[in-house]
């Protein structure tokens, strides 16, 4: 395993070891010791899947309660993802970094916790996996809008992105509560 921290340091790629072989492969997704190793110690409670068409954009999401870090893979397909800074004292904060995950690339991306997360599908489908460090609770999640004029994330869209009713709704990042 290779850890690499990105343009906001506290975000890392996590490049998995393959084995391939004759019948196809075989990869270690998640190992507890080998990631504290590495540094990344969250305890992870929550493992959750979405499948998504392409051009279907999902966030920026967050918890301002019982805040979730996040290890993200794509098992099928491919996906631009991002992660925004939402740590009011970090010297990143407000800024993002954009990381493409794909199931034929074997890596995963750690997001810590205090930070929004949202990805586009650039395949024709795309199915993501992630482990969280805490329940899903949404009386405490929280949507900044994908398209925020202060934030100008490069989603790199190949098309009007197909949005849920909440992504449609979210609102400014200066407006955003945000984490201490």
């Amino acid at each position: 395993m290779h850890v690499t921290p990105t343009a906001l340091p506290d975000v890392k790629i996590v490049e998995l070891e393959s084995y391939p072989d004759e019948r196809g492969c075989f990869m270690e997704m998640y190992n507890k010791r080998a990631f504290a190793a590495a540094g990344i110690t969250a305890e992870l409670v929550q493992d959750n899947c979405s499948r998504s068409r392409q051009n279907v954009l999902r966030g920026l999401h967050y918890q301002v309660r019982q805040s979730q870090a996040k290890l993200v893979r794509v098992t099928s397909g491919e996906i631009l993802d991002i992660a925004v800074d939402l740590r009011r004292r970090s010297p990143t904060f407000g800024r993002w970094v954009a990381v493409i995950l794909s199931a034929d690339r074997h890596r995963v991306l750690w997001i810590p916790e205090g930070f929004a997360h949202g990805f586009v599908a650039r395949s024709a489908s795309a199915e993501v996996v992630y482990k969280t460090s805490d329940y899903y609770a949404p009386a405490h999640e929280r949507t900044i809008a994908w398209d925020d004029p202060d934030l100008a994330i490069d989603w790199q869209l190949t098309g009007p992105p197909l949005l849920s009713a909440k992504d449609r709704t979210g609102i400014a990042f200066r407006d955003a509560e945000v984490f201490e």
